[in-house]
């Protein structure tokens, strides 16, 4: 595979012994993406899928080195999970640390310090002047579903209702709530009951926060009482739906009917939480206080750790024992979400998210209009929390797939590694380390639109 700048690669990439495996006629054989492709479809469950043929080996900030030594800039961030980078010093020796004490004792048995920590400094940093309590899991679909779990114990209502386009997990009851077929939902049905879908606001649709907002009240009248509705539950930046930032006003309106009619309002802060957006949560920008909010990814700088913060009367309203789980707030998990936490505070990562949001919409403007004229139809998000959008061209705005699959694998064979996103897989979303350089942003631009480029010959052909 080709390395994006081999001067660059040879001054950065780290000397390394390649490990070495025993074959049966002691032959050593060096790993090698292809091996480890074959030795992957042998044993692991095709449903897992990886964006990319290549296999990590090292990384460091925002970038990262294959097995066979390859350099690439992670314009990905493990789904947006490493706001601090990959192997933030401070998350990793916090980690470390705790590591010479303890790993393991399960909260519900022997429960230490650093879980109590981060539930303090997650009721401080969520948004609203009340009382706040926190719950701590593993994942992000679990915290969904103990988010809709606290939703029915406090207000003894079953109903959920979600938007189009929303991610909320695989599981079978987040998977109820998403609102997208393939290939999250395919072939795995029935879900759940009680669950119900409004129209999300969206200008390729034509769907305005009014169209919206009636298709909620058409909703409470045909199929959702309102009385039985416990939760409305939201992404306040749509995430695998394409990146689209809930507009503010649609947000407060949401947050009059839920108080009209004794519903929660849950934000789904997983992905843009932790100042992805340039505050610690999106729904800062609208000015709303949710009920309650769930949280994942960059949290804990790579450490797999969720939770819910919300309420302190609504998430007292599940019984002692009715909350919990086995790895749920796994002490290493928390300590390295404190170092997480304080590394954002610190190093001013919330304004640097504001000022990365800036410069990637400007460049994204001005390779558009440069490279592939009435291709790039949006340039959409909130802070760092980036999507452009490519059409076939902007009468129609037909989305187009292709190009943005072709401009995904012409970056890789650069070494820049992008995703895909939205309901019509066309946007590309920017989920870059908070942390990476200036001329690391720089570089992985220019190989943007070089790959870019690349594309739009390759599909003219």
């Amino acid at each position: 595979m080709a390395q994006t700048d081999k001067k660059t690669a040879r001054k950065s990439a780290p000397k390394r012994k390649h490990t070495m495996t025993v074959v049966p006629d002691f032959a050593p054989v060096k790993k090698t993406n292809a091996s480890l492709i074959a030795r992957r479809e042998a044993a692991v469950a095709r449903g897992v899928a990886s964006a990319a043929p290549i296999f990590a080996h090292r990384a460091e900030n925002a970038e990262l080195w294959d097995v066979e030594g390859n350099r690439y800039i992670d314009f990905a961030g493990g789904i947006a999970v490493l706001n601090t980078g990959h192997r933030h010093p401070a998350v990793i020796a916090a980690a470390k640390a705790q590591e010479d004490h303890y790993t393991h004792t399960s909260f519900q048995v022997v429960p230490y310090e650093p879980y109590v920590a981060l539930a303090e400094k997650l009721n401080a940093l969520a948004p609203g002047d009340h009382a706040k309590k926190s719950l701590l899991v593993t994942t992000g679909a679990e915290a969904v579903e103990n988010a809709v779990k606290i939703a029915r114990a406090a207000t003894g209502r079953p109903g959920v209702i979600a938007f189009t386009g929303g991610y909320h997990g695989r599981t079978l009851l987040t998977l109820g709530m998403t609102g997208k077929i393939s290939p999250y939902k395919k072939d795995v049905g029935p879900f759940p009951s009680d669950i119900f879908r409004a129209p999300f606001p969206s200008v390729r649709d034509g769907i305005t926060v009014q169209d919206a907002l009636t298709g909620l009240q058409n909703l409470f009248l045909t199929d959702a009482q309102p009385e039985r509705i416990a939760a409305i539950i939201i992404e306040p930046v749509l995430g695998e739906g394409g990146y689209t930032p809930v507009p503010f006003e649609m947000m407060q309106a949401l947050r009059t009917i839920c108080d009209d009619h004794g519903i929660l309002l849950i934000a789904d802060e997983i992905q843009a939480g932790f100042g992805r957006t340039g505050t610690w949560f999106a729904i800062e920008h609208s000015g709303v206080v949710p009920d309650l909010i769930t949280v994942a990814k960059s949290m804990a700088g790579g450490y797999p750790i969720a939770g819910v913060i919300g309420r302190a009367e609504v998430m007292d309203a599940v019984i002692p024992g009715g909350l919990g789980g086995t790895y749920g707030g796994n002490p290493v998990a928390c300590a390295a979400a404190l170092a997480a936490i304080e590394a954002i505070e610190t190093e001013g990562l919330l304004a640097r998210s504001t000022a990365l949001g800036a410069r990637f919409r400007a460049a994204f403007a001005d390779i558009g209009a440069r490279v592939a004229p009435y291709r790039m139809w949006d340039i959409r998000g909130l802070g760092a929390m980036i999507a452009v959008e490519f059409v076939t061209d902007f009468e129609t705005a037909n989305p187009d797939a292709a190009l943005t699959k072709a401009v995904v694998a012409h970056a890789l064979h650069r070494g820049l590694i992008l995703l895909p996103c939205g309901m019509h897989g066309n946007a590309l979303r920017i989920m870059v380390p908070l942390t990476a350089a200036d001329e690391i942003i720089d570089e992985g631009l220019a190989i943007f639109e070089d790959a870019l480029a690349a594309a739009i010959v390759e599909l003219r052909g």
